[in-house]
């Protein structure tokens, strides 16, 4: 299994896609899981609305207030650390990550993450590489489908208990690998000063960059390594669900992205549902770390797959 520095280069074997028969009905047992690909959708704008989010920026800011407007509007609990950390350029950067808890009383339970903020340069751009982009997939696709999911959680309470951690700072890291750690630095605070001494939860799905049009998810590396059980249950329910065209059965290289970092904190097995371009050499899509990555780089139906795909996964676990 190769390895790949961080949400950035990622190094991948070669990969061969498997094609997928058409998948068997749900189980009539199973209960029943609602996801409005429409309302993600515009989760998705409207954090894309506020311009970069990059930390310490005004739409960082502004953004930064409405999901936390939003998510103590669904959850049970709302943790809010304030913390701050260096950049691998040199700047102390605000760290602030958003945890919201339903039902807190729950032993049993399910963590779900994706990263709030986003790149501040478009290093992987021709044109403009020192301008921060907008991020509508690197970022607020992840985001955008799991406030639809705390929306549907508020609805209907679950016996198992759940936490969406908005992990801030993922993105300012060093594309060229030479300095170690530099990504995930919301998460890898996070680990170090969990909001709860000790916490655990069963299992956890980081969803990074879920929102392109003929997105392909793969077995990433450490998810294949750390949590293959998981793993297997999720891409099962995609297909169950009819989105085999876009969970598909192929290895991917490890990706150091902010689910490595809870693992190494925690030991709670994570899997990573992790966009994948095996055109690019980036293996991530032409969109990546571009000032592409507006709202043409999101797709409802996409949305809707991983969407559906994680409540399906929560109600019936």
């Amino acid at each position: 299994m190769l390895f790949a520095v961080a949400c950035n280069n990622s190094d991948t074997k070669k990969d061969s896609v498997e094609n997928t028969a058409d998948t068997p009905a749900i189980d009539k047992q199973e209960v029943q899981a609602d996801f409005d690909m429409d309302s993600a959708y515009e989760y998705v704008k409207a954090q894309v609305d506020f311009g970069p989010r990059y930390p310490g920026s005004k739409g960082w800011a502004a953004c930064y207030q409405y999901l936390v407007k939003f998510m103590r509007s669904k959850a049970d609990t709302v943790y809010l650390p304030v913390a701050s950390a260096k950049t691998y350029d040199g700047k102390t950067i605000p760290v602030q990550n958003i945890i919201a808890v339903f039902n807190p009383k729950a032993t049993r339970r399910i963590l779900l993450c994706a990263h709030w903020d986003t790149r501040p340069f478009a290093d992987q751009d021709d044109k403009d590489a020192n301008k921060p982009i907008l991020g509508a997939n690197d970022g607020a696709s992840g985001v955008g489908v799991l406030m639809e999911v705390a929306a549907q959680l508020k609805k209907q309470n679950e016996d198992i208990g759940v936490d969406i951690i908005f992990f801030d700072a993922e993105d300012w890291g060093d594309n060229s690998g030479s300095v170690e750690n530099s990504f995930c630095l919301g998460s890898q605070s996070w680990g170090n000063n969990l909001h709860i001494p000790g916490y655990k939860a069963d299992f956890g799905i980081l969803l990074d960059m879920v929102g392109a049009p003929n997105a392909l998810f793969g077995f990433e590396g450490y998810s294949m390594s750390m949590a293959p059980n998981f793993l297997a249950k999720v891409w099962n329910t995609a297909n169950n669900l009819g989105y085999a065209k876009y969970f598909k059965s192929f290895q991917r290289g490890a990706v150091t992205d902010d689910h490595f970092y809870v693992m190494k904190a925690t030991k709670i097995p994570m899997i990573d549902i992790i966009d994948t371009d095996p055109s690019t050499e980036s293996h991530f899509g032409k969109y990546w770390h571009t000032h592409d990555d507006n709202m043409d780089a999101i797709d409802r139906n996409t949305l809707k797959a991983v969407g559906h795909t994680l409540m399906h996964v929560v109600r019936n676990y």
